[in-house]
């Protein structure tokens, strides 16, 4: 005989977030969906630093300081670990309206453009907010169904609103927003000093294996495939590297983002002020870099419930069923326990319960609901 057993099956947030993200680790990791060229990124500075450490820094530890490849192991960890961190962090998403936000919302929207009439465009959805004594402009996202808040910006990669969207950068495989762009400057600047330092040293190497000093004593090492193929990547690395960097610094110190950069928000025809920046190079600096971070507020690891039954086969836990004692019980007894079992319920008459002639319906007929009653005023 099957049991019906409901059980309670444990759904985390994440699961049912929508966005295109790939979520790893029960929820912790967070990441776009496009990871192949994230992939390449970690090949390139993996590939290069463990040619740079197998055949170079011994040589160079020996014939000049042995702190060289200990700084290029201290610069190889940090860029690796702000990169880990930009990547696989919540770049400030947030959430879209509930069903009953968003229709709260659009009545709102309705009641104050009003309606309009067939065949023109309906104004658009702007709401004006003051910041530092200036008009900012907040849009209305129609895939969120929020009024985004200062700076934000739809990501069409990760289908999200990020906070502070700087841009969508596929070398670290995830958005660029409030919550990873200090890490974010932090791998591009440390990267770049990586890039410049090996580039720097195999150089030297080449001018020391080149210059008469040789190889080292009782080692056969000599100029190899590996030291050209770095320094023919760091060359061709150094230059994307390091102006990104440089003008990424040059957003920092205007307090200003890749977004607005190339939009021209404050540098357009109208030369709007930014609002945001302090007109001090230091104070944007901290702000921007040494500000408090704000939490994530996609709470991935909350905890959803769901019920699910499940049949379950095995005997019945109770003794022999009702029709089996009543078969071996006599016709008194039989009568006695269906007395007890079911017990006798007056049922009213249809006199008592007759709809009225407005309510009766034919058999087979659906109930119609009433329109009054989910009426809602537009």
């Amino acid at each position: 005989m099957s049991v019906m057993v409901a059980r309670k099956k444990v759904v985390r947030k994440w699961e049912k977030l929508p966005g295109r993200n790939t979520f790893c680790c029960d929820g912790r990791i967070m990441m776009a969906r496009q990871k192949g060229i994230f992939y390449l990124t970690l090949f390139l500075i993996l590939g290069t630093c463990a040619l740079f450490f197998a055949f170079e820094c011994r040589y160079l530890a020996v014939q000049l300081s042995p702190a060289i490849p200990v700084f290029a192991a201290v610069l190889f960890l940090f860029a690796m670990a702000t990169l880990l961190r930009t990547s696989f962090s919540d770049p400030g998403v947030i959430p879209r309206a509930l069903p009953d936000e968003a229709a709260f919302i659009e009545m709102e929207i309705e009641a104050t453009n009003g309606t309009v009439p067939q065949g023109q465009r309906p104004p658009p959805r702007i709401k004006n907010f003051q910041i530092n004594n200036q008009i900012v402009k907040l849009k209305y996202c129609y895939t969120c169904k929020i009024f985004r808040p200062p700076r934000a910006s739809h990501c069409s990669i990760c289908d999200n609103c990020v906070e502070r969207f700087d841009h969508h950068c596929p070398w670290v495989g995830n958005c660029v927003g409030k919550r990873n762009y200090r890490y974010f400057y932090l791998f591009i600047l440390s990267l770049s000093l990586l890039t410049i330092y090996i580039f720097t040293f195999n150089i030297v190497y080449v001018a020391l294996m080149t210059g008469g000093l040789g190889p080292l004593p009782g080692c056969s090492q000599s100029l190899t495939v590996p030291t050209v193929l770095e320094v023919l990547i760091c060359f061709f690395t150094l230059w994307s590297v390091v102006g990104l960097t440089g003008f990424h610094t040059f957003l920092v110190a205007l307090n200003q983002t890749t977004n607005e950069d190339i939009k021209g928000s404050w540098t357009g025809k109208n030369r709007v002020q930014n609002p945001y920046s302090h007109g001090n190079i230091v104070k944007n600096c901290c702000e921007v870099l040494c500000g408090p971070l704000p939490p994530s507020v996609l709470d991935r690891r909350g905890i959803l419930q769901q019920e699910e039954s499940t049949a379950q086969e095995g005997p019945c836990p109770r003794g022999p069923s009702t029709q089996e004692s009543l078969a071996t019980q006599g016709p008194g007894q039989a009568e006695e326990r269906h007395s007890v079992l079911s017990p006798q319920v007056p049922v009213p008459s249809l006199s008592d319960t007759e709809m009225p002639e407005e309510k009766q319906r034919t058999p087979g007929e659906l109930p119609v609901p009433s329109l009054d009653a989910g009426r809602v005023e537009h």
